[in-house]
């Protein structure tokens, strides 16, 4: 009888000067713990008794407003929320609503928006979204200078990356220096690394969805800036004003630009440089639907007296369809291709060789979102990807040899529900499953080996025949007890199955490592995560606590024998071992969200450990990226309206490496002995960042000059070590290569 008193307002929430929809902006009924956050398409939705309310609506980086409404039938509102002048008193890290840490039932998840890391030092002056989570409490970079990273133990390729949901196979620019989001393109971005949620699925350790920006539907824009390594332009503004919209944004290096003014030719000659452009495309059909179009396109080139290089690129689409059927159900639909392929390139006597890599995928989406009552959100759907994967072929001109490791090709297929529910005041819950299925397919064959790596049979297969198919069912639960408005307990389970697997030839990150499928020989990796922590809100909301306990039982998990060459090898699914492990760790975070000073402390201490019977006597041993102790320091403060200033320090254990325990001689050939596997410590790495920036308005544009000094102090933290011999000595010693000194960087950015 109450519930059909109950009535229904819904609508959407939008940036007042772009028309852009906000995506989880919180709209809130004054003086009750009740309220709704707007989906992906800027939409909400609850039902409420008849009555007078006073609505409170609210995004970080914009300033909130209160309207009151006389609900007296379903009711239908947009909401345009002004972005505040000044952006320097939010913390980079933001949810979506003062206490949204405390009464979701999120663990382990971050949300971001580019306008509040602007401020953070980071190399060449470039914000990097992935240089930014690195900073965060499970979070560990990949090296020295590198965007690649590692979450609670797990290996660069056990995190999906997305760009405005489409898969991203590799993220970075220049070996790893830079990213390849452009800080100017991007609207937001949320990391999940506890409870990930079932619409996502392919991973093993965590999910970084990505979202581009729309452009302006009311008017044209431009902005940009020069920096000490690189440039970037953004355009954007209405084709149709109020109906549609476009942004396209471009950068490039231009490190080969000096390289001319080198007194060696052989400097002149080389060619070191990243290129990269996101477009973005909206038409508002009408209130019910919205197409967007976005696209990527990015190549990095380095070439040695255009002779010998290596280049690398991705390039993604990604068609997206939002439809809402009514104001509590709604749709989106999206249609993706995504391609990344890498080219080593070399040319002696006149003979050119080529060697490409890559992968490929066509994937289809579908969406659905349902508010069934106020206590209940349910989502469901499905995705479709049909994966091509390329490990190798080797191409030279003049001889007209073509060697070409066999294509292995996939279909990945999931369908999942979800179900978001308030049980009571203080008990939430969101539990759901996904079933996920890896079909290895055809044209090509399947061989079996020996003890030797010779194959020893083979099975051919037709273009569309199954070879082998790994079905999956993927539990996920996450449930909150809400103490009260400022505190709560939560805790998670999940289970992830992982079927892409990436083969790294090297301890730094090249685009000579290639991804290599699931496939009769090679089983789909297992995880299964329980997380609990205790999260605490002080002062109004303006500083936050948390702290997280998690463990990772890790199944079928990948290496390969010691001595393996794994570049353009036919057979190296023969040299691939398969064992299990374990990752588990605390995670303390501590911030400051408001006033003039703002900043963030964050701490891990974890620990993460493999087994294989070939390995180490089958004894546990560290992954390279396990890090005992890791720590991070942020700290911002606005010193006025023009001037503000930043400083990050960081701290981690060094990571395990494996190197040679002494040596032997055989026929006048030197052999190296190995032991254990990562059994040395690379040295502690701790480096501290700080940057200045000046902002001045003028009447027609903003100018804003940022300075930033890389590594203060100048540490010597160690790139990768070596081995050499020690002279007049059957001894080695282990050298330490190292990157980067002090390294200060100018930036002028500008928008008209």
């Amino acid at each position: 009888m109450l519930q059909a008193q109950e009535l229904r307002i819904s609508g959407y929430v939008k940036d007042k000067q772009t028309q852009e929809f906000l995506v989880g902006a919180t709209v809130a009924i004054a003086g009750a713990n009740n309220g709704a956050m707007t989906d992906a398409n800027g939409f909400f939705s609850m039902q409420l008794p008849k009555g007078d309310y006073t609505l409170v609506i609210s995004y970080f980086g914009f300033t909130e407003i209160r309207e009151t409404v006389k609900l007296m039938r379903n009711t239908t509102r947009t909401f345009l929320l002004q972005p505040q002048a000044s952006q320097l008193e939010r913390i980079v890290v933001s949810s979506v609503a003062p206490n949204y840490n405390v009464v979701s039932t999120e663990i382990g998840a971050q949300t971001l928006q580019m306008r509040d890391i602007k401020t953070i030092p980071v190399i060449f002056g470039e914000n990097d979204i992935l240089k930014t989570i690195q900073l965060l409490p499970g979070v560990q970079s990949a090296g020295e200078g590198n965007s690649g990273f590692n979450v609670r133990g797990g290996g660069a390729d056990q995190n999906l990356v997305l760009l405005d949901n489409a898969a991203v196979y590799n993220a970075s620019h220049v070996m790893g220096f830079f990213s390849i989001f452009n800080g100017d393109a991007i609207a937001d971005l949320k990391l999940y690394k506890g409870s990930m949620p079932p619409e996502y699925g392919g991973r093993l350790s965590s999910v970084l969805d990505v979202s581009l920006r729309e452009g302006d539907l009311k008017a044209f824009h431009v902005n940009g800036g020069i920096g000490t390594i690189s440039s970037r332009l953004t355009v954007e503004g209405p084709i149709a004003k109020d109906k549609a919209s476009f942004i396209v944004s471009g950068r490039r290096s231009y490190a080969d630009m000096f390289l001319k003014l080198s007194r060696q030719e052989d400097l002149r000659k080389t060619k070191l440089f990243f290129y990269d452009m996101n477009g973005k495309i909206t038409y508002r059909v009408n209130p019910k639907n919205r197409l967007t179009l976005s696209l990527y396109t990015g190549t990095d080139k380095f070439m040695f007296q255009n002779k010998q290089g290596i280049y690398w690129g991705n390039t993604i689409a990604s068609l997206r369809w939002a439809h809402t059927f009514h104001s509590n159900f709604s749709l989106n639909s999206y249609f993706i291709y995504s391609n990344f392929q890498s080219t080593i390139a070399v040319e002696m006597d006149e003979q050119k060789t080529k060697l490409l890599s890559g992968v490929s995928d066509f994937c289809v989406k579908e969406h659905f979102s349902w508010r069934i009552n106020p206590r209940n959100s349910l989502k469901f759907g499905f995705e479709s990807t049909f994966h091509t994967f390329n490990p190798g072929t080797l191409d030279t001109e003049m001889t007209m040899i073509k060697l070409e490791i066999q294509k292995k090709y996939g279909w990945e297929n999931g369908i999942y529900i979800s179900n978001d529910q308030s049980l009571a005041e203080h008990i939430k819950l969101n539990y759901g499953f996904r079933i996920s299925t890896y079909s290895a397919m055809g044209l090509g064959s399947v061989y079996g080996y020996n003890a030797e790596h010779q194959k020893t049979d083979s099975v051919a297969f037709g273009r569309g025949e199954f070879i082998k198919t790994y079905p999956a069912f993927e539990p996920r639960l996450s449930a909150n007890y809400i103490i009260n408005k400022e505190n709560s307990i939560k805790a998670s389970y999940m289970r992830t199955q992982q079927y892409v697997h990436l083969i790294q030839g090297s301890t730094v990150s090249l685009p000579l490592d290639y991804w290599i499928p699931s496939t009769a020989l090679v089983k789909p990796e297992i995880c299964n995560q329980y997380s609990i922590g205790y999260f605490r809100n002080l002062a109004d909301n303006r500083y936050e606590l948390s702290a997280e306990l998690y463990y990772k039982d890790l199944e079928q998990q990948i290496d390969y024998q010691s001595g393996t060459n794994v570049f353009l090898n036919p057979d190296i699914e023969s040299y691939l071992l398969f064992g299990v492990g374990k990752s588990y760790g605390l995670e303390l975070f501590a911030k400051k969200s408001t006033g003039d000073f703002t900043g963030w402390i964050s701490y891990t201490l974890s620990k993460t450990q493999k087994k294989f019977d070939e390995l180490n006597k089958a004894q546990w041993f560290p992954v390279r990226n396990d890090r005992r102790n890791s720590i991070s320091v942020v700290g911002m403060y606005k010193i006025n309206e023009k001037w503000q200033c930043a400083a990050t320090w960081i701290f981690a254990n060094g990571e395990a490496v494996t190197l040679p325990a002494g040596k032997y001689t055989i026929e006048d050939f030197q052999v190296y002995y190995f032991t254990e596997r990562n059994g040395y410590r690379m040295p502690n790495y701790h480096r501290m960042d700080v940057s200045v920036t000046y902002t001045k308005k003028h009447k027609r544009y903003e100018s804003e000059w940022n300075f930033s000094i890389y590594n203060v102090y100048s540490r010597k933290n160690a790139f990768f070590l070596y081995f050499d011999e020690v002279p007049n000595s059957d001894r080695l010693r282990v050298m330490k290569v190292t990157l980067f000194p002090i390294l200060p960087s100018i930036t002028w950015n500008f928008r008209f």
